[in-house]
């Protein structure tokens, strides 16, 4: 108990002192209650950490394209007139430059999900096809359906480590294996997104 409500307390009970001792203590405890009830200050959030500056269009076109081709270009069958080549990685420096090109994929995976990013710069275009949505039309897609959205860029970043993995152990079969899913997941996104209304030719 406070020092003073206690001298409040002991005084001699006169009728005055009663009061007095009542009156005080009244206003010690209303005090002591207005600080117990004082509301938290509120804290400002902090500014964001991160300050994207390319689009997501940017990204693919200058980040994830060239790298992925170079996975993808890594192993491969080529049928020339001088008969059949076998493309793949064979020392060590040429496993560990695909490695590169494959980690720099599932690190622009995280790229594609900072809060912020613009999906292209004002009057570029998105579209390659006719059936392509516009950039705006693309940016409202990905923000009425974000969950999906980065469940595709976790998706593409999970495909990219079954390659690094392959990669790792030089294993060919297997990255091709890990190159085909990582062509399905991307296709997975852009159908959702860019592509919508493209409809697939009816099978006969």
């Amino acid at each position: 108990m406070p020092l003073a409500l206690l001298d409040f307390i002991d005084m001699p009970k006169s009728p005055k002192n009663r009061y007095a001792t009542t009156l005080m203590g009244v206003i010690l405890a209303t005090s002591l209650l207005s600080a117990c009830n004082k509301a938290p200050e509120v804290t400002k959030a902090p500014p964001p950490s991160f300050r994207p500056t390319a689009t997501v269009q940017e990204i693919m076109q200058s980040i994830i394209d060239p790298n992925i081709d170079a996975v993808w270009n890594s192993v491969a069958t080529i049928s020339t007139k001088a008969g059949v080549e076998e493309r793949a990685p064979k020392s060590d420096d040429e496993w560990r430059e695909v490695r590169q090109h494959a980690l720099v994929v599932a690190e622009a995976s995280n790229l594609l999900l900072m809060d912020g990013r613009k999906v292209a710069a004002k009057g570029a275009s998105t579209s390659s096809h006719a059936v392509e949505l516009s950039p705006d039309e693309v940016e409202k897609g990905i923000q009425n359906h974000r969950a999906d959205f980065v469940k595709h860029a976790h998706d593409l970043q999970a495909a990219t480590q079954e390659a690094i993995d392959a990669i790792d152990h030089k294993d060919t079969q297997r990255l091709v294996q890990a190159g085909g899913r990582i062509d399905q997941v991307c296709e997975q996104c852009h159908v959702q997104f860019w592509y919508p209304n493209d409809k697939p030719p009816l099978q006969k």
